[in-house]
């Protein structure tokens, strides 16, 4: 199949409305295919923001974001390039990074080039969201690389395994491998994907036509039972990049590629209601989850959207932790033996809890329900803002509740987990999921220092606000002209009230937590909206364990500070990811707790510094708390087993 035999798809605005990314992207050349319905455009009742239309004030989230901005830049594109022009036969122009790039005791998971998609993806985002040159240009000179290494190797095919496409092809025949190919490439195809969309790359597009064409192809001999065995190897979101393919392009050759892909094994089940997901591992299926939910919007089929649905409530709503992460060890666990797991030293993976965002995302675009966004941000600040050493801009792999346990990040270039790549991108995307919008209504999810531009209306917004230090939000409104918008407010389930004043005078007031304050009214340039709401602290219990408790104040799981006994500086660095529990498991004195939940969430009282508070020990000492997310190199302790009042 050559390169120019895709089709030109739907309009750009239907595309990337559907996609949730707001880009451009460069029409395909070839024959036009015939329009796409509305149906398979998907059924989004909101569109995002452009990236480009959303400004990030300073607090945390730009302080993240500059973080890894630094660290995207201080990578070389041409040491994760190495193994991939080896395979294709041609001269490495520098040396091969470590960890899971090279070193050999990770050999058997053939990640190799996992890490060079992450990148593509996260320089995209970055590009997207800055508009910094110094994206753009590793974006172009890494597509120019694999688009040689095409040309070399006479295939679509690009890839960094130590056995090269022989791995591959080894996994089509269906003989026994050891590693994820699949999984490896899906982070490669999405890396050109949101390149040629946040980037407008047409030589990301080139090459990322020519190797799905190449993956049309090989698979294609493959029965549908030959293909559904192969599935049960780890397979990353192939079925959601063929989906988006399909929705760029009209080539129908991509949705029925996005189909084959979508494991039936899991979509069976979880499409009629059935939670068979103990034992599992985790963050296998969660990408698959994701690609269900673009299949259905790219099909407009509804057992994919029934699957993504039950799936999400079952493990936000029951098999999540109070950070809003799962799983011990990186499987799912029965709830009834929550105590035997809780406090593992590895929980709560982080790339999970970045999937799980990813598909959050995508079942608020559809169904804009608050539930939806109190969870986006609940993760968001005990997951993925909590992933981040504020300091040096390393990621965590796992986030475990074991009691004085610590953080633990990842090196600048020997480590490369998985969760160094989706770290990656996770604090340059923070801007997507603040503001979305229909055709009369604009929602505000997110309280974070930031403006909008929403360029159809003619308007701008601009929030100010310190929280979470303080439970309040302030929105300016710049407009052409006197417009009419609905302002959308969350009013979040941890508030027991809103109450939004319009330049000054009470305009509305809720007592429905989880729910939206909706404001109809038109709109003139120096308008203000004041969101205030109120934060107390709260007990968190699973059912099965009710000794066993937590504490949130607003969204925000506090943690108690424990020092660093027993830490040499530095100690919190690591390069194997499968030793967590090992590091610095030295013997550490943890607080007891003693009473109940309630009386104990009662005893939490205020600090001197912001948004520190102090809860009272056994021994009468008072242990001090502050967010999870704003721990960083003390060892720590988020679930407390608390003893029964004498």
């Amino acid at each position: 199949m050559s390169d120019g035999g895709c089709c030109a798809g739907p309009s750009r605005r239907a595309f990337l409305a559907s996609a949730g990314v707001g880009a451009l992207i460069a029409g395909a050349p070839g024959v036009a295919a015939p329009p796409l319905t509305p149906r398979a455009l998907g059924t989004a009742r909101l569109q995002p923001f452009d990236l480009a239309d959303v400004d990030l004030g300073e607090g945390p989230f730009l302080h993240a974001q500059r973080k890894t901005e630094a660290y995207l830049l201080s990578l070389d594109p041409d040491r994760m390039l190495h193994a991939f022009r080896v395979n294709a036969g041609l001269k490495p122009k520098a040396a091969v990074y470590g960890g899971w790039e090279s070193d050999p005791i990770w050999a058997d998971i053939n990640c190799q080039g996992h890490t060079l998609g992450h990148y593509l993806s996260a320089c995209a985002l970055a590009y997207r969201s800055t508009r910094k040159p110094a994206f753009r240009q590793r974006i172009d000179h890494i597509a120019r690389e694999l688009a040689a290494c095409q040309d070399a190797a006479r295939s679509g095919l690009v890839c960094a395994f130590p056995k090269g496409p022989a791995l591959v092809a080894a996994h089509l025949r269906g003989d026994a491998i050891t590693g994820v190919p699949w999984y490896t490439l899906h982070k490669v195809f999405a890396g050109l994907r949101d390149a040629t969309l946040m980037a407008d790359s047409a030589e990301s597009r080139a090459v990322l036509l020519r190797l799905a064409d190449w993956a049309v192809v090989a698979t294609r001999p493959l029965s549908d039972a030959q293909f559904e065995t192969m599935l049960e190897t780890e397979h990353g979101g192939m079925n959601e990049v063929f989906a988006d393919l399909y929705l760029m392009t009209g080539n129908p050759d991509y949705r029925t590629m996005a189909e084959r892909f979508s494991h039936k094994a899991l979509l069976t089940p979880l499409a009629a209601g059935r939670d068979q997901l103990d034992g599992l591992h985790a963050n296998t299926q969660l990408p698959k989850i994701v690609g269900f939910q673009r299949v259905f919007e790219a099909t407009g089929t509804p057992h994919y959207h029934e699957a993504a649905a039950f799936f999400w409530r079952t493990v936000a709503l029951t098999r999540s932790f109070a950070t809003g992460g799962h799983g011990d060890n990186e499987h799912f666990f029965p709830m009834a033996e929550f105590d035997k797991h809780v406090f593992s030293a590895k929980g709560s993976e982080t790339c999970g809890q970045h999937n799980m965002l990813k598909l959050t995302r995508a079942l608020f675009l559809q169904d804009p329900q608050a539930e939806y966004a109190d969870y986006y941000e609940r993760t968001l600040y005990n997951g993925i803002l909590a992933s981040q050493d504020p300091d040096t801009g390393m990621v965590t792999y796992f986030q475990g509740a074991r009691p004085g346990y610590m953080k633990l990040y990842h090196t600048p270039e020997h480590s490369f987990w998985c969760c160094t790549g989706t770290g990656m991108e996770n604090h340059v995307k923070y801007r997507d999921s603040i503001y979305f919008h229909d055709d009369k209504a604009l929602y505000v999810n997110l309280f974070v220092p930031s403006a909008v531009r929403w360029r159809e209306k003619g308007v701008a917004l601009r929030q100010e606000t310190r929280f979470p230090d303080a439970p309040t939000t302030t929105l300016h409104w710049t407009v052409e002209r006197p417009t009419d918008v609905t302002l959308q407010l969350r009013h979040p389930r941890w508030s027991r009230s809103a109450i939004v004043l319009v330049n000054g005078v009470e305009a509305a007031r809720s007592d429905t937590p989880g729910s939206y304050v909706k404001l109809a009214r038109t709109w003139h340039s120096g308008d203000t909206v004041e969101l205030r709401l109120a934060m107390e602290v709260v007990p968190d219990q699973a059912p099965a364990a009710p000794d066993i408790v937590a504490f949130s104040y607003g969204p925000m799981v506090l943690a108690g500070v424990l020092g660093r006994e027993g830490l040499a500086p530095g100690a919190d660095v690591i390069i194997n990811e499968r030793k967590y529990g090992e590091y610095n498991a030295g013997p550490v004195t943890v607080p007891t707790l003693v009473g109940n939940p309630a009386t104990l969430a009662a005893q939490v009282r205020k600090a001197d510094g912001p948004l520190e508070f102090t809860i009272p020990a056994a021994d009468r000492t008072a242990v001090r708390l502050v967010p999870y997310h704003r721990v960083a190199h003390d060892r720590y302790a988020t679930y407390w087993r608390i003893s029964p009042a004498v």
